[in-house]
């Protein structure tokens, strides 16, 4: 039987009769900090029949704007719970999310929808490219989602194809590409509509030594040079040495936050 999340993003409440606001008041005026992300007594439950699972537990968490942050723990830590949580694509049993100052946990379901389109990349360990279209076709299709149609969205995605160092493959269909080349292919379809927040689950995971590097040097470009906040899960220890900041988690939870130095 699948695992279904506790309170998931239906008929949501208005805030103010959540119980958990009680407890999260003390610190909302870390949600105007400045900090890209913001996350204050996160819980979460995924329910199963009569059985739960506590997933997250009182997870305290800020980026800051413009940093490489890492997720990092053993498998079934809650990684990409926190990270679908911080996405806006899960919502929390218990506590608030903050992006750019934007209170997730308050939102409507419209409201968040177009606040993800807007603001955040998604990279997949698995790419996630439509394999019937090319390269840049791929790019067009999200840029259209995002109202860059016609002409202006054909220059648009070859731009960001040449950030990526594919201009040379933008006909090529994804089976024609490897696995590096399709990892920056999904890395230019995040920067899409010019996010703030890139969020990346597992990106280097199925990628070689060479093709991993290439990406985290992308990813640290976009970073430093761009000024983008990227949020990664990952068990790459290969990252840690360019991450500003690494959070471990275990069982569920936060066991340390650290600078990447000397991790």
């Amino acid at each position: 039987m699948t695992a279904t999340p506790i309170n998931f993003q239906v008929s949501l409440p208005e805030p103010t009769t959540r119980s958990y606001n009680q407890t999260a008041d003390a610190t909302l005026d870390s949600f105007n900090t400045g900090k890209a992300i913001v996350a204050r007594g996160v819980d979460m439950v995924f329910q199963t029949g009569s059985q739960q699972f506590h997933a997250l537990k009182e997870i305290n968490l800020d980026v800051n704007v413009g940093d490489i942050h890492l997720l990092m723990g053993p498998s079934g830590s809650g990684k990409t719970t926190l990270l679908s949580i911080l996405g806006g694509i899960l919502t929390p049993t218990k506590g608030r999310v903050s992006l750019l100052g934007q209170e997730l946990t308050r939102m409507s379901r419209s409201k968040l929808a177009k606040f993800r389109l807007n603001n955040i990349g998604f990279i997949f360990q698995e790419f996630n490219l439509f394999p019937a279209l090319t390269a840049i076709e791929n790019i067009e299709l999200a840029l259209d989602m995002k109202g860059i149609k016609g002409r202006a969205g054909r220059i648009a995605a070859m731009d960001l194809l040449e950030q990526v160092g594919l201009e040379h493959k933008a006909k090529s269909l994804p089976r024609d590409l490897s696995g590096g080349q399709k990892q920056r292919v999904a890395i230019a379809r995040a920067l899409t509509g010019n996010p703030q927040i890139i969020m990346a689950d597992e990106p280097t995971a199925a990628l070689d030594s060479q093709s991993g590097h290439a990406v985290i040097t992308l990813l640290r470009k976009l970073a430093k040079e761009h000024n983008r906040t990227v949020l990664m899960v990952t068990h790459d220890p290969r990252i840690i040495d360019v991450a500003d900041q690494v959070t471990y988690l275990e069982d569920g939870i936060l066991q340390e936050r650290s600078s990447a130095v000397g991790w």
